[in-house]
């Protein structure tokens, strides 16, 4: 396991604190920034592996670890790029390792790389998530591998990950809103902003899509751009049959094992990661993709809590499930999987939940009016945009919830174990609302992301 030395973590984060300083908060779209400073570097980013660029509304993270699974099952090492990360800054790098599992970046390399991107930009104004960007560019220019996925943090047209030039491959998953105050209130302006990742004449797949006008957008764009486009439930499709996931496309059939990420939402997000990392032009077999489903492993996204210290405030033998989705298209596909999980063995859902107030909580909690006994709320530890949990309490109020605060994820599970009656089945927990929230539990369960 890697890890980062106290001395490290503190090099690191004084460093990101001290660049903090340099733009003031919040988010200001641009590319004039990163590119002024790229170049500065000397453009890392011309000199990258083939690029696998993933933006979207919700599944981004999924269908990047579907992406390297695949990837790493077919004996290629790949370097990842996501955000935000969960507990470490470090959890942001994984470095390809050639036929085996990349790792997280090396204490001394993150170190090094900031403070060099640092030095580049010269005390000019810049956003964290640039000099970030800018950090896993001349990280991943400088190491060899046969690939690299990156993940946009906020939009595709002006986010600063939008600078790679000829991706091999785009990616759009699932639209819906979030962000609206930056990308617009509607589906159709939030798509036509996450559309600005694609490249004229350059492969896009394009995600399972809950709304036709965003579907349209993508696709009208694809096709302006004379871009090969592979579109989910017309190029492409996964669905479950007898307990295994058939995956479909115009090259084929293949009968796989369910993937290991729970819910089913996951399959979709599983083809979408197949039929890219094709149209990328890396080889896929059947055996490749069998072995993906079972190894492929992403933190807080229905992440099962089978060990840690949380554990031992829970009601004893409790299911506790983390999940960092944290908008209305997020909450309603965690409130399937949980009802999927209520179908196979009954249990009483309660939520604790954490979220920032740039997020629709309503929207979010509206999902499991129907099936949830009771929401705890907490305040988000480390983000000044953590809502209070008073306000959060009367969110889910407002979505048909009984709410009420608690101090920490632990008071809140000494809550719900009080609350349990002896021989009623024990419950099912779900921590969620915020992938800061579910970082926070992570921690407070000493199990952070490898």
């Amino acid at each position: 396991m890697t890890t980062m030395s106290d001395a490290a973590v503190s090099e690191a984060e004084k460093e990101i604190e001290r660049l903090m300083t340099l733009h003031p908060k919040g988010f200001d779209m641009s590319l004039d920034r990163i590119s002024r400073l790229l170049k500065v570097l000397g453009d890392p980013h011309l000199g990258l592996p083939p690029v696998i660029h993933v933006a979207g509304t919700n599944g981004k993270g999924s269908v990047t670890a579907f992406c390297r699974a695949l990837l790493e099952a077919g004996g290629y090492s790949v370097h990842v790029d996501t955000s935000p990360h969960l507990v470490n800054w470090h959890e942001r790098y994984r470095i390809g390792v050639k036929g085996g599992r990349g790792e997280l970046v090396s204490d001394a390399d993150f170190a090094d790389a900031l403070r060099r991107v640092g030095e580049a930009n010269a005390g000019q104004q810049i956003t964290v998530f640039e000099i970030l960007t800018a950090v896993s560019f001349l990280l991943f220019s400088e190491k060899p591998a046969d690939a690299v996925i990156l993940e946009v943090g906020m939009g595709g047209r002006f986010d600063s990950t939008n600078v790679v030039p000829d991706p091999a491959v785009s990616v759009i998953m699932p639209i819906s809103l979030d962000h609206q105050a930056y990308l617009g209130d509607r589906v159709e302006l939030i798509a036509a902003e996450k559309a600005g990742i694609m490249k004229r004449g350059r492969p896009v797949v394009i995600g399972h899509q809950e709304f036709e006008a965003a579907r349209d957008v993508l696709v009208s764009t694809a096709e302006r751009l004379g871009c090969p486009v592979a579109v989910y439930g017309q190029d492409f499709t996964a669905h479950e049959e007898f307990g295994r996931l058939i995956y479909q496309d115009e090259f084929g059939l293949a009968d796989l094992p369910l993937p290991r990420l729970p819910g089913r939402h996951q399959y979709a997000n599983a083809a979408a990661a197949i039929r890219a990392v094709k149209a990328a032009g890396f080889t896929v077999t059947e055996a490749t993709m069998e072995k993906a489903m079972t190894t492929v492993e992403w933190p807080a996204r229905l992440q099962r809590l089978t060990e840690g210290e949380l554990l031992q405030y829970a009601p004893l033998g409790a299911e506790i499930w983390v999940d960092g989705g944290h908008n209305p298209g997020a909450g309603e596909v965690i409130a399937e999987a949980m009802v999927a999980f209520e179908e196979r063995q009954p249990r009483p859902l309660y939520i604790i939940a954490g979220m920032i107030n740039t997020k629709d909580p309503v929207g979010y909690f509206r999902a499991f009016a129907d099936i949830a006994e009771h929401v705890f709320t907490v305040r988000i530890r480390g983000s000044e945009a953590a809502l209070d949990p008073v306000v959060l309490a009367h969110s889910a109020f407002d979505a048909g919830l009984v709410a009420e605060p608690a101090g920490s994820i632990a008071e809140a599970l000494q809550e719900i174990a009080r609350r349990q009656i002896p021989g009623n089945s024990p419950p099912r927990i779900l921590i969620g609302g915020s992938l800061y929230f579910a970082g926070n539990a992570l921690a407070d369960n000493g199990t952070p992301p490898a």
